[in-house]
């Protein structure tokens, strides 16, 4: 058991910001397209954290053309470049599903003071 773990923070990205369910967030991933690299960012709401260690993911979900948007990003990937924490939500669950069926001002999330 400690060889898997002693391979996995191996690695592990260090200097991830802090992130909790609710904070907006810019992340940015490299995009391979044929023989070419780029950086694109999706910018978005965590509405889920998963799993722990090696396994971390997050669900970023945004609103692009009036269609909701979600993507799922293994935070210790190699094809993520950086996370960036745009403003810090208060929320009181674990899980913002809910915010899938709202629209509008009904979607919005109070900021952290």
């Amino acid at each position: 058991m400690d060889l898997v773990k002693a391979l996995s923070e191996q690695y592990m990205k260090p200097e991830l910001p802090e992130m909790n369910v609710g904070d907006t967030v810019r992340v940015t991933v490299r995009v391979k397209e044929g023989n070419r690299e780029r950086n694109q960012a999706f910018e978005g709401t965590i509405i889920a954290k998963k799993h722990g260690g090696i396994n971390e993911t997050i669900t970023v979900r945004r609103i692009s053309y009036n269609v909701g948007c979600e993507k799922v990003f293994p935070v210790h990937s190699p094809t993520i470049v950086s996370v960036e924490t745009v403003r810090s939500g208060k929320v009181r669950r674990a899980k913002l599903y809910y915010l899938r069926d709202r629209v509008g001002k009904q979607a919005k999330i109070k900021e952290k003071l």
